[in-house]
Parts: structure tokens; sequence; C-alpha cells
């Protein structure tokens, strides 16, 4: 590796004192705002969102390339968060360009996809779009391929689920808390209750699984030979809590949701996960449906302070020359190299909880 010149390792140590000054004026004046929200949101839009001839994709990271299959798909969904938050047209443009460009490159059907629950993070994404705009072709294109999934994903082995991937040796939390949100959803939007009946069959059997009735613990997946993978993760958590909620398991939801405050957090703060790998947007994903399910129990005063305590923290942590905020926040957010999906985190954290404060104009969006 080449060393830095002079002027660069200059440029370098501007950009951490920025950040450094960022994060010092902002633990003075924690509070945000709802333009917050719009602007870190435009801040990842600008540092990664492309498009041509109306097809849109996130890059992987500053420096381009093309966000892998299911890192699109949950950054699709970070979209949708944006306009559940403020119901503003152009996020449902920005997904119609999205989904265009993720069919360009992934085709209309994708059992060319091995993992399962790729498949089901987009067939979320296309279920939330076609609930709030009515655009059929998400919805069909979501039925096509959950359908598809299910049919090569179902087993009797380990007393049901879904397979993760085609190979068929372990049943994991990541795609049969998805697939059970994925066919609930499907079932809102076909008014087919069949979906309905299939979501409540995958999480019972998570339920049965891999949640622990007494802590709240999900373990992340059962191998085929019984051995169960024990550890726990925010996003199999905030599935697990998506659905039970969606389902009406109101105190499995709640269970679920105070082992992740209480046990996976330090000091209140959601474990930091790694910028270039799949955990790096596992907390955006957990809040999002922990999020929901405190909005739709009015569950408020348990979840709300520790939930904006880390809106907080990801609002402090970004960077002052482009306010993007990594995936270990409340350590501010370093110069260099970023990865859409390590980013996405702060993005939809502050979309899916509500602001500290009204808007700087004194005016809620």
């Amino acid at each position: 590796m080449k060393r830095a010149s002079n002027q660069n390792r200059w440029q370098i140590r501007k950009s951490w004192i920025a950040a450094i000054c960022c994060a010092a004026g902002c633990a003075t004046a924690a509070a945000y705002t709802t333009e917050d929200a719009n602007t870190i949101f435009e801040a990842h839009s600008k540092a990664f969102y492309r498009e041509q001839d109306g097809r849109g994709w996130h890059t992987k990271n500053t420096d381009g390339g093309k966000a892998d299959f299911w890192t699109r798909a949950e950054q699709m969904e970070m979209v949708m968060d944006a306009h559940a938050r403020a119901r503003n047209p152009k996020y449902l443009e920005m997904f119609a360009s999205l989904f265009r460009g993720f069919i360009a490159d992934h085709g209309r059907t994708w059992e060319r996809n091995d993992f399962n629950d790729d498949i089901m993070w987009m067939v979320i994404a296309c279920c939330r779009a076609h609930l709030a705009s009515g655009n059929a072709e998400y919805r069909d294109v979501a039925k096509e391929n959950f359908d598809l999934c299910y049919k090569r994903a179902i087993s009797p082995d380990l007393g049901g689920g879904l397979w993760w991937k085609t190979d068929n040796r372990s049943k994991n939390a990541c795609v049969n808390g998805p697939g059970s949100i994925a066919a609930f959803l499907l079932g809102l939007s076909t008014h087919d209750t069949s979906y309905t009946a299939k979501a409540k069959e995958l999480f019972l059997w998570e339920r049965a699984t891999l949640f622990d009735e007494k802590t709240g613990k999900v373990s992340d997946n059962i191998h085929l030979g019984g051995k169960i993978g024990a550890f726990a993760l925010t996003y199999n958590q905030g599935t697990f809590v998506g659905a039970a909620n969606l389902l009406g398991y109101n105190e499995d939801a709640k269970l679920a949701a105070t082992f992740t405050m209480n046990q996976l957090c330090r000091d209140g703060y959601l474990p930091p996960g790694g910028e270039s790998g799949d955990g790096g947007g596992f907390n955006g994903i957990g809040v999002r449906w922990i999020a929901r399910f405190m909005k739709d129990q009015h569950e408020q005063a348990t979840f709300e302070p520790w939930l904006q305590k880390n809106a907080e923290a990801a609002w402090q942590a970004r960077r002052a020359p482009d306010n993007l905020s990594w995936c270990a926040s409340p350590k501010p957010t370093p110069p260099g190299l970023k990865y859409s999906w390590g980013c996405s985190n702060a993005v939809v954290i502050m979309q899916a909880i509500a602001p500290t404060e009204g808007s700087k104009s004194g005016k809620s969006q």
C-alpha cells in the first residue's frame, strides 16, 4: 500500500477533526427533527443512489458498483420507510425506478438465487410498495416469487418451516420471520386468506423451534441434524417481533423486543455491525419492526426512549462533509470509503422513530 501524501494525510486529519467536532457539538444538542430525518435520507441518496434510463439502484459503496440482491431489496424498503414517515410521492417514484432497475438486473423471477431469505426480503419490499401505491405489478411480482420460493423451501423436516438455502441444510430465523411477514402482507395485497394461513404457520414454527418463551431470545437457526445455532441477532429479533405483531401475538412481540433492548444492547446502544458485510444493516431491520409494534400496540412508554436514544446517536455520529452515518454509532463516522448498506441503518432508524423535536421551522412534517 502506498503511503498517503502529506496533503492526503492532512485531508484525512481534517475529516477526523470535523467528525469529532460534529459529535461533540451534537452531544450538547442531541435532539433531532423531522428535517434531520429528511437530511440523512437525502445524504444517503446523494452518496449512493444512481439512475439511468429510468432504472435506479444503490451503489455498493462510495466508489460505485451495485449493492447485492438482498441489500438492494432492503434499501428499497428503506425508501418505503421514508414514504411511511413523510407520505411524499417522490419516494414512490424513487421506488418505481429502483424496481425497474432491480428487474432489469435480476429478472422478474428469482429462482436462480439460492438464498430463500433474499427472495422474501424483496417480496416484503414489493408488497409494501403495492399497499402504498396500488401498483398491481408490485403485487404480481411479489406473489409469483413468494409462491416459487415457498414451494421449494417448505418441508416437514424439523417440524416444518422454510429452508434457508436450496442446499436444505438449515432452517433459519432470517427466512422464516421474513417469510411470515411476506405472507401476511401478500394476504393483504391479494385478499387471499391462504397467505395469511401460511404467515401463521411459519410464525408458529419459528416460535416453537427458535423462540425462548422465558427470555424472548430468537435463536438464529436449527441445523438439519437438530443442533440449534443459539446466538441472537437484532434483525432476527425484529422480524419475529414484526410477524408476532401482525398476527396478534403481542406478548411474544413485547418479550422479543425487550430482549433486544436489554440483552443485545450495551449502555442502551444497538450493537455495531461490520460495514461491508451482511450485518451492516441488521439494526435498521430490527428497529423497523420493533417500532411498528410499539406504535401499533401503544408501547411508547416502554420502548420509545431507547429507540430515540439510538436515533439520536445515529444523527450525532454523522460525518460533517457528507452527513453519512455508519453502522457503529455513537462512535463518529470515520472518513474514507463507506458502504450503502452500512449507512442504511441510520437512515432507517431515523425514518422509523419519531423525532425528539419538531422541525426547525416549528412545523412538523
